[in-house]
């Protein structure tokens, strides 16, 4: 499998596409003025223990105070020390917290007591003495040859914390692994410094930049190639490379086509299709993505696709191929949380392995942890996706300021008749000569078409003319009636 890493950079933002044998998989976009904040270590002070939810809130010196639960307030050798907020936590106390969720919408982010710092090949956790191997290292004597490795440094090295080794420590040498160490151990000990150091609540410690993350964490030896189209990116990396990754510095490529890079690689179509409500699938079917509160939901439908064999061979096909496609949008828009998928109803259960098959391979290659259930009664599929950072719909879009983000407006029809009880009201609680209704244009038009004739009805029974004045700037919503 082909794999490349393309950067894109405008001053104010950075955009990461990983595309995989031609198609884009994942995009990720950080502005100047919400860097994510996973990662950063903070000197903050409880500023509220709710014993009813088992949590606290702490100033970090963010807009929003953020949230600390009970069980993230980790003991010796990362153990929870207790689930009673009160017993761990006062208000006014001094915490070194580090962030482990961005905010998202009104909620502030979320925290943990529980400190590590990673580099390309390993994550070091200071207030462990264990070490631990990734679960996506399936290789038994590859995963014992890394812990032998990381145990020796750990037992030479006593009270510099535990260390796990990460997907891409996967063969790498042993002295590159103790050069990792050697680093992590010396950077956390600055990071101690300064936080004793430190008088005001703040920051600490800042995690990379997203580009010298994209290098540090999605270069695996499957990607060919990482484009960059900023010459002042372009060298910032390959001074990182050269320090810390020197392996990757051949694959960095500066862009210097006259079409945009992301262009090029259809990413902003991309982006467009990504922010819409349905997906359509090469067969003729399609999907329907909601995001909610609490939830997003998943329907496929079979759409234009009518099959060639027989019904239940037309629903296994159309809900294999949205499997994949599922798959793909929960990398591309950055859906977490919990994923509620409604399959097209399938009689044999052969058909529901395989789906549930195809959606587990499918996501083995997605970076975020994830956990599916079995095909409910229903028909449905619940799972879980990891969810660090807000996803692509809520850092490119806002609430639509005519719907309020209901996706939809009352029709015009529907106003005409909340004018005519408005007139009504007015007319019987005031004695005035004449009304005047400011509204819409498609709702103006509306009262002198279609509702003409109930119109001249309204003003013979309230005994007074009635006035239609259309404003530009009124949603089909608003609507006023003046009283003169």
């Amino acid at each position: 499998m082909s794999e490349e890493i393309l950067i894109n950079v405008t001053p104010p933002e950075t955009r990461v596409a990983v595309v995989e044998n031609g198609v884009v998989q994942e995009i990720i976009i950080e502005r100047a003025e919400r860097c994510g904040l996973v990662g950063n270590i903070y000197k903050g002070r409880v500023c509220r223990v709710l014993p009813g939810m088992q949590a606290a809130f702490v100033d970090i010196g963010l807009d929003r105070a953020a949230f600390l639960h009970a069980s993230d307030i980790m003991g010796p050798q990362g153990v929870p020390r207790s689930d009673q907020i009160h017993e761990l936590v006062h208000e006014g106390d001094r915490l070194v917290v580090q962030v482990v969720k961005d905010p998202l919408g009104s909620k502030g982010a979320r925290l943990t007591t529980n400190i590590s710092v990673a580099s390309r090949y390993l994550v070091c956790m200071p207030a462990l003495a264990s070490t631990g191997v990734s679960q996506k290292i399936e290789d038994e004597d590859e995963r014992r040859r890394l812990r032998d490795i990381l145990q020796r440094y750990v037992d030479a090295h006593e009270g510099e914390g535990g260390f796990i080794a990460r997907t891409a420590a996967d063969g790498v040498s042993e002295e590159s692994l103790f050069r990792d160490m050697a680093f992590l151990a010396k950077l956390w000990r600055g990071i101690r410094e300064r936080c004793a150091a430190a008088t005001e609540i703040g920051l600490v410690h800042d995690d990379l930049p997203l580009a010298m993350r994209a290098l540090r964490d999605l270069v695996t030896p499957e990607v060919e190639r990482v484009r960059i189209d900023s010459r002042a990116m372009v060298d910032k990396a390959m001074a990182f490379a050269t320090k810390y990754i020197p392996e990757i510095k051949e694959r960095i490529d500066y862009y210097q086509g006259e079409r945009p890079l992301f262009d090029l690689y259809g990413v902003e179509e991309e982006i467009r299709k990504a922010l819409q409500r349905k997906v359509q699938l090469k067969s003729g079917g399609h999907l329907v993505i909601d995001q909610t509160e609490a939830m997003t939901t998943i329907d496929i439908n079979t759409g234009a696709f009518v099959g060639h064999r027989n019904l239940e061979e037309t629903i296994f096909k159309t809900n294999l191929e949205a499997a994949q496609a599922i798959c793909r949008q929960l990398r591309l828009r950055n859906l977490g949380g919990i994923i509620i998928i409604d399959f097209i109803d399938m009689s044999e259960d052969e058909h529901k392995r395989q789906v549930l098959r195809a959606l587990e391979k499918c996501l083995a290659r997605d970076h975020a942890k994830t956990h599916i259930t079995e095909v409910s009664s229903l028909g449905l599929v619940e799972m879980t996706r990891k969810r660090t950072r807000e996803s692509l719909e809520h850092v490119l879009s806002e609430p639509c300021p005519y719907c309020g983000g209901r996706g939809s407006v009352k029709t015009a029809q529907t106003t005409c008749y909340e004018i005519f009880r408005e007139i009504l009201r007015e007319s019987r609680q005031f004695d005035v000569e004449t009304l005047l209704v400011l509204a819409s244009q498609e709702v103006i038009d509306r009262l002198l078409d279609e509702e003409s004739a109930h119109l001249a009805e309204l003003e013979a029974f309230i005994g007074r003319p009635i006035r239609l004045q259309a404003e530009a700037l009124y949603t089909q919503e608003q609507y006023d009636v003046v009283l003169i």
